[in-house]
């Protein structure tokens, strides 16, 4: 084991704790897991914190990836209208994730997303709303209990991915969703560097990650989480919300970031 392995499982413990719901901030958190794994690890070797690409010569085979796919004209789409912030469109990928689409759309027809906040904001990895409790342990789908919404091979977590929180597995999304909110190219740890950290807990089809080197993200996300939609345009919003100053229990930005609207439209091109 070595010290990007370490950091690495630190992530997606916490990671998974705050899509979950789960109190505690990314800082506090991963540096105190990473202070205790490397007591128990101490005097083991440390590598270089960088793994090179094209070093890794078993990548899974090449997939077709959806994420920047434009949408049509005629096409449906997200506009969320965030209060003081402006505007973010979704594109969504019924073909990929059919349930997880229309239970947005469902709810977002609903007026179900009017008025909530973002309750969870955290720089460099995500924006999470859609909690009608905000805080975290609210909401439901359009059936009214969690559904199952899996994942596609050809929906990843770059920089813009939409995707549900849950508790645990993908049959428990309901309301909530999160937003990547990463700049281009950013990581905090990359295909290469989890793949060499756990081999056999992590690989991703070459493309898919030379494709994160290029425009960024949260690869460790990637199996658990149900991608659905990507923001193509408004990212700039995105990223000031993930500014907003948030308290340290929970991550909550001490002024409401108010979602005034998603409405459901065609797209114009």
């Amino acid at each position: 084991m070595f010290k990007r392995t370490l950091k690495t499982m630190a992530a997606l413990l916490t990671a998974a704790a705050m899509l979950a719901g789960c109190k505690g901030t990314a800082d506090t958190a991963d540096n105190g897991l990473v202070d205790q794994l490397n007591e128990e690890d101490a005097g083991a070797e440390t590598t270089a914190a960088t793994v090179d690409f094209f070093s890794i010569n078993d990548w899974l085979p090449d997939v077709e990836i959806h994420n920047f796919i434009m949408p049509e004209p005629g096409e449906k789409i997200a506009v969320m209208t965030v209060k003081d912030y402006g505007e973010i469109k979704i594109k969504f990928f019924p073909e990929d994730a059919e349930k997880g689409v229309e239970n947005f759309i469902g709810l977002a027809e609903m007026g179900y997303y009017d008025e909530l906040i973002f309750h969870r904001v955290i720089p460099y990895f995500m924006n999470q709303g859609g909690d009608p409790k905000g805080n975290g342990t609210g909401g439901k789908s359009i059936w009214g209990d969690s559904f199952e919404g899996g994942t596609s091979e050809n929906l990843y977590h770059f920089t813009g991915a939409v995707a549900y929180a849950n508790s645990g597995a993908t049959s428990t999304n309901g309301s909530q969703f999160y937003i990547v909110n990463t700049p281009d190219g950013y990581m905090s740890n990359s295909c290469a560097e989890l793949h060499t950290a756990a081999p056999d807990r992590f690989n991703w089809p070459g493309n898919v990650a030379e494709l994160y080197n290029e425009k960024g993200g949260v690869p460790f996300l990637d199996g658990g989480y149900t991608v659905f939609g990507q923001v193509f345009e408004g990212m700039d919003v995105v990223r000031a919300i993930a500014q907003v100053e948030t308290n340290e229990e929970n991550d909550k930005p001490l002024t409401p970031v108010i979602i005034e609207s998603v409405r459901i439209v065609e797209y114009e091109g």
